[in-house]
């Protein structure tokens, strides 16, 4: 076989060696890009929809406290975001508290996270839905994302308090996302929860919402109605 044969046919095979590896990153390429929009479109649908909220104005808030600390009257709640009836509560009742005695510095009202709803699961939506409530009053807005969460709750751990919509709705709320992502993902509030959680037990919390009235539980296995609240307050106050 002559010099340049053996050239030429050196040179096709380099070409042809080039050619696939062209080939290859191309092919690579395609598969990171479709791997990277399958992951997006993931996300996007496990967020899902976000219903808005408008925040509420709340008197004297500290945390998860509303009011002056030296009221005459202290009412706790304990409450699981994934509880139904504490929704019920929170949108019903909890305002007419509010507007009728914490504003008017006769009750200091106190939320207490009691997270049982998750026992058993692997997802933990209770705690970290009560995790994420501290993160966000760590930037001052609990009570606005107390209403977020009992507004985008749509079932019991299925999903609807997984850490992607968690921090979607400080997303939505206009918080620092990256300081609330680092609260929630270092679990910085879980000990505060778990002593909420241990409180509530020894004040013989068995269901929630659960309303103390000066340590007094109101209505056991039932939703107090703001009448029943007005009732032990007014007790309270005329030191009945």
């Amino acid at each position: 076989m002559s010099k340049s044969k053996r050239q030429e046919i050196r040179a096709r095979r380099s070409r042809q060696k080039r050619s696939q590896q062209v080939v290859l990153i191309v092919m690579v390429t395609v598969g990171v890009l479709l791997s990277a929009l399958a992951l997006i479109r993931g996300q996007a649908q496990s967020i899902g929809e976000i219903v808005q909220i408008t925040p509420l104005p709340r008197p004297l808030a500290n945390g998860p406290a509303l009011g002056d600390p030296n009221a005459p009257v202290t009412i706790d709640v304990f409450e699981d975001f994934q509880c139904p009836a504490c929704a019920s509560y929170s949108e019903q009742v909890e305002p007419l508290i509010i507007s009728a005695y914490v504003e008017t510095g006769q009750v200091y009202y106190v939320f207490h996270n009691f997270p049982f709803i998750d026992d058993g699961t692997a997802s933990k939506e209770s705690d970290q839905a009560a995790s994420a409530s501290l993160c966000a009053g760590e930037q001052g807005r609990f009570w606005d994302y107390h209403d977020m969460l009992f507004a985008n709750w749509n079932g019991e751990n299925v999903g609807a308090f997984a850490d992607v919509r968690l921090k979607a709705f400080a997303e939505s709320l206009g918080l620092d996302a990256a300081a609330f992502d680092g609260c929630l993902d270092d679990g910085r509030y879980m000990d505060v929860v778990n002593a909420d959680y241990q409180l509530g037990t020894r004040m013989g919390v068995q269901g929630t919402p659960s309303v103390f009235v000066n340590g007094v539980l109101l209505t056991p296995g039932f939703i107090p109605s703001f009448q029943d609240v007005q009732q032990a307050v007014e007790a309270a106050l005329s030191g009945q």
